[in-house]
């Protein structure tokens, strides 16, 4: 299958959001791709005081218009995340929602791993203050062979990754909005260790430029899809766009029959 990652810029307007996103969509779809996903926040990426507030659940207007849209192009569509409901006042999940091409939610992917930092001449962020973490690791079976997810700052946490080959994942994505500051420094490097440790694809959509949240303030960029053996292949260096690159499955199970990492675990 061919895969699509989709670099945007959303703002605190979700009507214009959803507008470049689908644009953005349709174009990957005519290009051939028959699995696209967006980054995280894709829909609202606006003043953080309005974060939970305008959270909407699984079944809500985002939600539903993702799975129109897969329909609509009829393709896998992961939604890299939005700000969904949670039982608790005051505060979200930053949740991966993944469509078939019929519009039926096939996984629901819940942020593990929250964005709490203060660095030094950099962004001061702290995103356990309106989002819950999610309990659960999740695996696609369906869809690129085990589709794998994650988002941003879970990239961070290899042993996520290690639990998500363990699962069946062949292919993992990681919609993010990594800030300017640490993206310059280990955005690609990340990625590329991930996809080289789980030798899996690795399918990583991105934010870029300012926003209008006044914490996160600027994002990296530098959407890219990266093979298992840690080759970029495709990369959005700067603006609106899409990396496109076809996905071969006989090419894990190559990489992991040269190095079989999985029967020389120890730990």
């Amino acid at each position: 299958m061919i895969a699509a990652v989709l670099q945007l810029n959303s703002s605190g307007n979700v009507g214009v959001n959803l507008s470049h996103a689908e644009r953005l969509i349709g174009e990957a779809a005519w290009a051939g791709a028959g699995f696209i996903a967006t980054p995280e926040a894709t829909p609202y990426l606006g003043p953080i005081s309005r974060k939970a507030a305008q959270a909407e659940p699984l079944d809500g207007y985002i939600s539903s218009r993702f799975a129109s849209m897969a329909r609509a192009f009829e393709v896998y569509l992961l939604l890299g995340s939005f700000n969904e409901s949670s039982p608790e006042v005051g505060k979200c999940y930053n949740t991966s929602v993944l469509y078939s091409p019929e519009g039926e939610i096939l996984a629901v992917y819940r942020k593990i791993h929250l964005f709490d930092v203060d660095i030094k001449e950099g962004p001061r962020v702290h995103e356990s203050a309106l989002v819950l973490p999610g309990k659960e690791i999740v695996v696609a079976d369906e869809v690129l062979g085990g589709l794998g997810l994650s988002i941003c700052y879970d990239l961070r946490f290899g042993e996520l990754y290690r639990k998500l080959v363990d699962r069946g994942a062949k292919t993992i994505a990681v919609p993010a909005a990594f800030t300017a500051k640490t993206g310059r420094a280990h955005w690609e490097v990340l990625l590329r260790a991930r996809a080289i440790e789980s030798q899996c694809y690795i399918l990583a959509p991105a934010q870029f430029g300012p926003h209008s949240d006044e914490h996160l303030k600027e994002s990296y960029g530098h959407a890219m899809i990266i093979d298992p053996w840690g080759r970029v292949l495709s990369e959005v260096e700067s603006g609106e766009g899409f990396a496109i690159a076809n996905i071969d499955l006989d090419l894990v199970d190559a990489v992991r029959a040269g190095i079989p990492l999985a029967a020389h675990h120890r730990i």
